[in-house]
C-alpha cells in the first residue's frame, strides 16, 4: 500500500469505489469504502495523486483530501468516459478515473472553495426565484385572459393587471376566481422580497471583492456577471488564453474541420449556461443603449450591428467580452477603454 502513487476514486453518496496504482502501473487496490470510511482510509496513505470525476460533491472531497496532504485533481466526467474499457459498474469508472488522471493532457477542474461554493448557491437561488415569478406572472397573465382581462407586456401591464385584482369592486373577477388571483398576488410579492434580499447580499459580496469589483468595469458586465465570473473561475491560469475561457463558457462555433478546410458552425452551447446567458444578456443590454447613443464610442460594436443581426453580434460582444474578463482576472488589472473608440 506504501507504493501507490495513483488513485482513482469514483464518488457516490455512502459506496465509494477506490482504485490505485503503482509506479509500474501494477494494481496495488481495488476495494469498496463506505462513506465513514473514506478520511481514515486516505489518512493512512502517504501522499499520492487522487483524481475524481466533477460532480455534486466533488468540491467537498477535493478540499477533505487536499488537508491531509494529498493532491486532489478533478475531471469533467465526459472526459473521463473514452477510458471506460468496457461496462458501466463503479470499479470500471475508478479505474478509468485512475488513468485518466495521469494523462499529460487531460484538461481539470480547479476546486473551489466553501466561499465561492456559497456565492454560487445564491446566484442559483436567484436564478430559481426569478424562474418562479416569471412562472407566476405567465399564470396571472394567462388566468386573467381568460376573464377578458389582458394589458401590454412589460412590467407596465403587470402593474395594470395586479391593480384590477386589487380593486375588490372590478365586477369582472368572480368570487372564486379573485380568490385565486389574491393568492397568486401575494406569491408573487413574496418572491420579489427574496429575490430583493439575495441580491442585497450579491451586491454587498462583489463590493468587498477586488477582483469582482475590476470586472464590473467592463461595458456589459454588472455586479450579478461580475461575481458569478469570480465564482465559477475560481483560477484563471487553468486557462492558457481568453479564448479557451470563452470556449468553456460555450462562445465560440461548433467545429466540423478536416483536409485543412476550417468549417465553422453554430455556437456550440457547451459550456456553463448560466454564465453564458448572464454574459449575452449584458451584451444585448450594451447593444440597446449604444442605439440610442449612436455607438459612440464602441465602433467595433456599431460596425458590427450594422453587418449582423443584434443576437450575433451579442453573441459575439458577449465572447469579447469573456475573453477581457479573463485578462482582467488573470492580470489584476481594470478595464482600460481602447483607444481607437476614445477618439
Amino acid at each position: 500500500m506504501n507504493e501507490v502513487i495513483t488513485i482513482g476514486l469514483d464518488l457516490a453518496k455512502n459506496v465509494f469505489q477506490v482504485h490505485g496504482v503503482g509506479d509500474g502501473g501494477a494494481v496495488m487496490i481495488s476495494k469498496r469504502l463506505r462513506r465513514r470510511q473514506v478520511i481514515p482510509f486516505f489518512k493512512k496513505l502517504p501522499s499520492c495523486l487522487i483524481g475524481m470525476e466533477a460532480c455534486a460533491t466533488s468540491h467537498h472531497w477535493a478540499r477533505e483530501l487536499g488537508a491531509l496532504g494529498h493532491e486532489v485533481r478533478i475531471m469533467p466526467a465526459n472526459y473521463v468516459k473514452p477510458y471506460v474499457k468496457r461496462n458501466k459498474n463503479d470499479a470500471a469508472d475508478a479505474a478509468a478515473i485512475c488513468e485518466a488522471v495521469t494523462r499529460p493532457t487531460m484538461r481539470f477542474v480547479a476546486v473551489k472553495t466553501k466561499e465561492q461554493q456559497s456565492l454560487m448557491m445564491l446566484h442559483r437561488t436567484r436564478s430559481l426565484l426569478v424562474r418562479q415569478r416569471t412562472m407566476l406572472v405567465n399564470a396571472i397573465r394567462a388566468h386573467l385572459a381568460e376573464l377578458g382581462v389582458v394589458a401590454p407586456v412589460g412590467l407596465r401591464g403587470m402593474k395594470a393587471l395586479l391593480a384590477v385584482i386589487a380593486d375588490a369592486k372590478d365586477q369582472r373577477l368572480p368570487p372564486l376566481g379573485r380568490i385565486c388571483l389574491d393568492s397568486l398576488d401575494a406569491s408573487l410579492m413574496n418572491l420579489d422580497h427574496e429575490i430583493a434580499f439575495v441580491e442585497r447580499h450579491i451586491h454587498a459580496w462583489h463590493r468587498s471583492n477586488e477582483a469582482s469589483r475590476h470586472l464590473e468595469s467592463i461595458p456589459g458586465i454588472g455586479p450579478i456577471i461580475a461575481t458569478a465570473l469570480v465564482a465559477s473561475v475560481s483560477d484563471p491560469s487553468i486557462f492558457k488564453s481568453g479564448r479557451e475561457l470563452a470556449a468553456w463558457i460555450g462562445l465560440v462555433p461548433k467545429q466540423n474541420s478536416t483536409g485543412g478546410k476550417a468549417r465553422m458552425g453554430r455556437i456550440s452551447k457547451q459550456g456553463d449556461k448560466y454564465l453564458r446567458w448572464l454574459l449575452v444578456a449584458g451584451a444585448m443590454s450594451v447593444i440597446r443603449h449604444g442605439r440610442k447613443t449612436n455607438f459612440k464610442n464602441n465602433p467595433w460594436l456599431a460596425d458590427l450591428v450594422y453587418r449582423k443581426p443584434a443576437k450575433v453580434a451579442a453573441v459575439a460582444l458577449a465572447n469579447k467580452n469573456a475573453r477581457t474578463a479573463w485578462a482582467l482576472l488573470a492580470n489584476g488589472e481594470t478595464y482600460r477603454q481602447p483607444a481607437a473608440a476614445k477618439a
